[in-house]
C-alpha cells in the first residue's frame, strides 16, 4: 500500500497495473457489465476490455465506462497521479499547474479537474444536528469593486447592488462533524430551505443577528451572536467554526485559483467541503475512499452549458420582531436608526421599501441592504 504521491507513481508505473487497480476498487475483483450488471464477462483484447455474456446485452465495455474517466485518451496513470492531487493539496491545484505537472493542455485539465470534481459531490442526503450544535452563515465570493477597472465599475454602478459581482455562499457545520457548503441564488428565500433541508428539526442552530434566518428560527434551538455590537461569543453561542471553514476557502479560491465563475462556484466548494471533511485521515487513504466515487460521468457539453437558476420559494414571511432597522452595504453596518420612518427621513429612501427588504420581499432600497435590528 503506498503512502505518497511518489509511492503512488512507483507502485503504479504502466496501464496495466493501473486498470487492475481501478477494478479492485470499483469492482472489489469482481467484474459485472456497467450496463447490465450481469457478472459473466470475458476477457478481451488482452485485459484492456471485457464483453457481456447477458444474452440481452452483449456489450463491450473497459473499467472507465460509466465513470468519471469514460471517453478520455489521458492514461490512467495521469488520471490517478490527479485524483491524488486534487484530493491532498490543501487548497487544490489549478489547472495550469495540472497541466504542466501531467503533460497535457491547460483545456484538457481543466476539464479533468471538473470531472474530479464531479466525484467528489456530495449526492447522499446529509443530516447535520444529530448531537451537536449547528454553525451557520453566509459569504461573498468575487472580486472586490475597488479592484476592478472603470468598465466593470460603471457597469455594476448602473445596476446599484454592491453584491452583485458576488456569489452568495450559505456554510452548515456541526461542531466535530462535517461541513455543508451551499451556493444560493436569492440569500432570503434559499438559505431558510437549505438549513430546513440540511439541519435536523429542533436541532441546536446558531448564526449571527442577520434577519436572514428569522424565517427559520422557530423551528430550532436557535441562538444568535451581535457581530454589530462587538458580540463575537455568548457561553457556548459562537460562529467561530463556520467562520474558520471559510477562512479556508477564501484561501483555497485567492490562493490557487485566483477567481472563479459564478457558474462553477458550487463545484469548487463541493471540492473544498470533501477535503475539509476529510481532514483527519490520510492523504493515502482519502484517495482510497475518493476512488470508491468514481461512479458517474460529466460530459464536456453538460459541463459548459448554459445554467438557469431554480425558483425556490417559501411561503412563510420573515418575523417583524423589532422596531430598530439597521442599514448594511456590502455586509458592513452603515447606519441604525430607531425605526423605518426615521431611516426614511435621514436616508430619503422609500420607507415602504426599506420595509419590503427588512421583511425579504426586495434584494435592496437605495442600493442597501436593510435588517431589522
Amino acid at each position: 500500500m503506498f503512502k505518497n504521491l511518489r509511492e503512488l507513481i512507483t507502485s503504479m508505473p504502466d496501464e496495466k497495473t493501473c486498470r487492475d487497480y481501478v477494478i479492485k476498487e470499483r469492482w472489489n475483483g469482481v467484474i459485472s457489465c456497467p450496463y447490465c450488471g450481469c457478472e459473466r464477462v470475458t476477457v478481451i483484447e488482452g485485459g484492456k476490455r471485457f464483453k457481456c455474456n447477458h444474452k440481452d446485452c452483449r456489450k463491450n465495455f473497459s473499467c472507465t465506462v460509466g465513470t468519471i474517466m469514460e471517453a478520455s485518451k489521458i492514461p490512467l496513470t495521469k488520471w490517478l497521479t490527479a485524483i491524488y492531487l486534487i484530493t491532498a493539496h490543501k487548497r487544490g491545484i489549478s489547472s495550469y499547474q495540472l497541466g504542466r505537472d501531467l503533460g497535457i493542455s491547460q483545456k484538457s485539465s481543466w476539464f479533468m479537474l471538473h470531472r474530479i470534481r464531479e466525484m467528489l459531490r456530495i449526492k447522499e442526503d446529509v443530516v447535520l444536528g444529530e448531537s451537536q450544535p449547528v454553525e451557520a452563515d453566509e459569504t461573498h465570493i468575487g472580486g472586490k469593486f475597488a479592484n476592478m477597472n472603470n468598465a466593470k465599475r460603471k457597469k455594476y454602478n448602473e445596476i446599484g447592488n454592491p453584491l452583485e459581482n458576488k456569489t452568495t455562499v450559505l456554510g452548515m457545520i456541526e461542531r466535530e462533524g462535517n461541513l455543508v457548503a451551499k451556493v444560493v441564488n436569492n440569500s432570503r428565500i434559499a438559505i431558510p430551505k437549505s438549513i430546513a433541508e440540511t439541519v435536523k428539526l429542533n436541532a441546536t442552530l446558531i448564526t449571527d443577528s442577520s434577519n436572514l434566518y428569522n424565517r427559520i428560527a422557530h423551528g430550532y434551538d436557535y441562538h444568535a451572536v451581535n457581530h454589530s455590537i462587538q458580540e463575537y461569543v455568548r457561553g457556548n453561542a459562537h460562529t467561530n467554526t463556520i467562520e474558520g471553514a471559510f477562512s479556508h476557502l477564501k484561501r483555497m479560491v485567492i490562493g490557487t485559483y485566483y477567481q472563479i465563475s459564478s457558474k462553477h462556484t458550487q463545484r469548487y466548494c463541493d471540492e473544498f467541503a470533501y477535503r475539509f471533511n476529510s481532514r483527519k485521515i490520510k492523504d493515502a487513504d482519502r484517495f482510497t475512499l475518493t476512488m470508491g466515487r468514481i461512479a458517474g460521468r460529466l460530459t464536456y457539453k453538460a459541463l459548459i452549458a448554459a445554467t438557469v437558476p431554480k425558483e425556490i420559494t417559501l411561503t412563510e414571511k420573515p418575523a417583524n420582531r423589532n422596531k430598530g432597522v439597521i442599514q448594511l452595504l456590502d455586509g458592513e453596518i452603515i447606519g441604525q436608526y430607531s425605526s423605518t420612518k426615521q431611516a426614511a427621513k435621514i436616508t430619503g429612501f422609500s420607507r415602504t421599501n426599506i420595509a419590503k427588504v427588512c421583511k425579504g420581499i426586495r434584494k435592496s432600497a437605495g442600493g442597501y441592504d436593510w435588517i431589522y435590528a
